[in-house]
């Protein structure tokens, strides 16, 4: 990948390169994973199809990262049988974003002298978003039962929606804690999965190489966030930093169905 650094982004990597760091840094503490909190950032300073593609390029580079400190505990047979399902469906997902980006425009309002643009594809992620920050916000949706036998079924929701939204995280999770892995085992298949499932989005086309330097930036940054994440704190859950997150998020959520950004 050669770096590039286009002067109208300038303004946009001191801010990108920071909530990267935070968002890999929070990963430890609010539940949520990188691509849920970065994907909404991209997307105030990119259109959302970019904004989906470039987390994914960041979420792909910070688990390829992953695996290399996990790959002796991957269970290969279950990452299989729920990957490359997953892999299929990420790519309708993927298609499916493009034929949203590709319809004209809902709804045009104005804020003061702003002019705000409603599109079919930023009112489908501001909703995909909300739905899933509930989801990870509901402590019942994890005791959802699911048989172990569904697990191609599992794969297929979640690469779907990986695919779609670039959300896949909480449904991946909630298939595979069902198949009785040891701790270290579902931590890395499901690292092993996602990679799989952001492969086969990238193969869609979605990348773009005017975007490179940012990217790369972004990704040194989710890395040192990591790093510092497992040094100064254990991963343990703190629910008000996971609320202050929730809000910030629907906000987020919110501004981009609105066509605010």
């Amino acid at each position: 990948m050669v770096c590039k650094i286009k002067k109208e982004y300038i303004l946009e990597y001191p801010v990108i390169i920071v909530v990267a760091l935070l968002a890999s840094l929070l990963t430890f503490y609010s539940g949520f994973g990188l691509g849920t909190l970065l994907m909404p950032v991209f997307a105030i300073f990119f259109p959302v199809d970019v904004a989906i593609a470039l987390t994914g390029l960041v979420h792909f580079a910070n688990n390829i990262f992953k695996v290399v400190l996990t790959a002796k505990h991957i269970q290969w047979h279950t990452a299989f049988l729920f990957g490359l399902p997953a892999m299929l469906a990420a790519t309708v997902g993927a298609r499916l974003l493009d034929y949203f980006n590709r319809l004209d425009s809902v709804f045009t309002w104005y804020l003061f002298e702003k002019q705000c643009i409603i599109t079919p594809v930023n009112l489908l992620i501001a909703i995909l978003l909300m739905i899933f920050v509930f989801l990870e916000m509901w402590p019942g949706f994890k005791n959802i039962e699911i048989k172990t036998k569904e697990i191609v079924i599992g794969g297929l929701i979640s690469g779907f929606f990986g695919g779609l939204s670039g959300h896949q995280g909480a449904l991946r999770s909630a298939f595979l804690v069902k198949t009785n892995l040891s701790k270290e085992s579902f931590i890395a298949t499901g690292v092993i999965i996602a990679c799989m499932i952001d492969v086969s989005r990238l193969f869609e086309g979605l990348y773009r190489d005017e975007y490179s330097g940012l990217v790369t930036a972004a990704t040194f940054a989710a890395f040192a966030g990591a790093f510092a994440g497992s040094r100064l704190l254990k991963k343990v859950t703190l629910k008000h930093v996971q609320h202050i997150v929730s809000v910030a998020l629907l906000l987020l959520a919110i501004c981009l169905g609105a066509g605010l950004i």
